[in-house]
């Protein structure tokens, strides 16, 4: 079994001063989206550490100054109605960031067995569309968000 990947740095979504609202436990709480993995996490500030939705903090296994500990993974399903607002903004925002690392992952993909390509496991992307991608890869690799949408 390899080593789960740990996220350095994530994204504040949402944070919560009184802790959960149905929790008989008063410990500040904020629901942050790991930057590397996409990591849904709580996690507990430091005492006198506010945060605010967008704030980038580390996790890592380091000093944290801003993050006591982190409380564990979360679902979808266990965000708060705010944090599933802001989520979608984070996400946009992090892949326009690493727009490199996401272009290559089209320019790479490969087969992952005689019936299934990479390609195909994402949404919307069937086989008619993967061909296109392929075919137009082969010319000359995507460079942009651009590119792909042409």
């Amino acid at each position: 079994m390899r080593p789960q990947p740990k996220e350095e740095y994530a994204i504040v979504l949402d944070f919560l001063p009184g802790g959960k609202p149905l929790s008989k436990i008063y410990i500040p709480i904020a629901q942050v989206l790991g930057e590397d993995y996409f990591t849904l996490l709580e996690v507990v500030p430091r005492r006198g550490v506010s945060l605010n939705p967008g704030d980038r903090v580390y996790i890592g296994s380091e000093k944290r100054d801003h993050i006591h500990h982190i409380v564990g993974k979360i679902r979808y399903d266990e965000l708060t109605q705010n944090a599933k607002l802001e989520l979608e903004n984070v996400i946009e925002k992090l892949v326009s960031q690493n727009e490199k690392k996401f272009v290559d992952f089209f320019n790479n993909a490969r087969p992952l067995t005689t019936r299934l390509h990479q390609l195909e496991l994402l949404p919307g992307i069937g086989k008619k569309h993967m061909w296109k991608i392929i075919e137009e890869r082969e010319k000359k690799p995507f460079e942009n968000f651009e590119d792909l949408k042409k």
